[in-house]
C-alpha cells in the first residue's frame, strides 16, 4: 500500500471523478463529531491537511441558492438516528462500491480486473484515520457492499444518497455519491 501523502491521497479520490460525489475531511470542531457534519456536508472548510477534494457541485448555480445543496439540514439527532456504525473492512468495501457508476459492483463489466486498485485506493483513504476511527453509514450496518445495495437513509435532495462519514480523534470526513 502506497503511504499517505498529499499525491497518493489525490490519487486514491480520484476514484470518485467517474461518479457524482463529494469526497472531503475537515477538521474536527466540536467534540461530537455528528455537529460538524452541516459544515462537513456544505463545504465550509478546506480540506484540513489542504488537499484534494471532490466535489461534483463545486461553482454549481444550485449551490448559489443553497450552499449545502444537494444536502438536506438535518437536526443532530436526526442525522446521527439516520448513521449506522460499521468496521474498518466494511468501509473499506463500500469506500470501493461508491466509486462505481450504479454504487454496485455486480454491475461493473472489469471490477475483478480493477478490485485490486480500487481497495489499495479505498486503503489510503482509511489510513487517514487511524485505528481507533470509526465509520458511519446510511446504509445499514449489516450489508455485504460487494452486492447491491438498495436501502438507505437519506441526506439529500436527490433520489439517490449513499454516503460515509470518516471520523478520527482530529478529522471528519466523507464520501457521498449519488445516482
Amino acid at each position: 500500500m502506497a503511504g499517505l501523502d498529499e499525491r497518493s491521497w489525490a490519487d486514491a479520490i480520484g476514484m470518485y471523478e467517474r461518479r457524482v460525489t463529494v469526497a472531503r475531511v475537515m477538521s474536527r470542531a466540536h467534540e461530537d463529531w455528528v455537529l460538524d457534519l452541516p459544515a462537513l456536508m456544505r463545504g465550509d472548510t478546506r480540506d484540513a491537511r489542504g488537499w484534494r477534494t471532490a466535489d461534483y457541485w463545486a461553482g454549481e448555480l444550485d449551490r448559489l441558492d443553497e450552499p449545502s445543496y444537494p444536502f438536506l439540514t438535518l437536526p443532530p439527532d436526526v442525522a446521527r438516528s439516520c448513521l449506522q456504525e460499521i468496521p474498518r473492512s466494511q468501509a473499506m468495501r463500500f469506500l470501493v462500491a461508491l466509486s462505481t457508476p450504479w454504487i454496485d459492483v455486480t454491475e461493473e463489466p472489469d471490477f475483478e480486473e480493477r478490485r485490486e486498485s480500487l481497495e489499495a485506493k479505498a486503503r489510503v483513504i482509511l489510513s487517514r484515520f487511524p485505528e481507533g476511527s470509526h465509520f458511519f453509514t446510511n446504509t445499514g450496518r449489516d450489508r455485504d457492499y460487494y452486492q447491491r445495495v438498495s436501502g438507505w437513509n437519506s441526506f439529500s435532495s436527490r433520489t439517490f444518497d449513499f454516503g460515509l462519514v470518516l471520523v478520527s480523534e482530529t478529522e471528519v470526513g466523507m464520501v457521498w455519491s449519488f445516482r
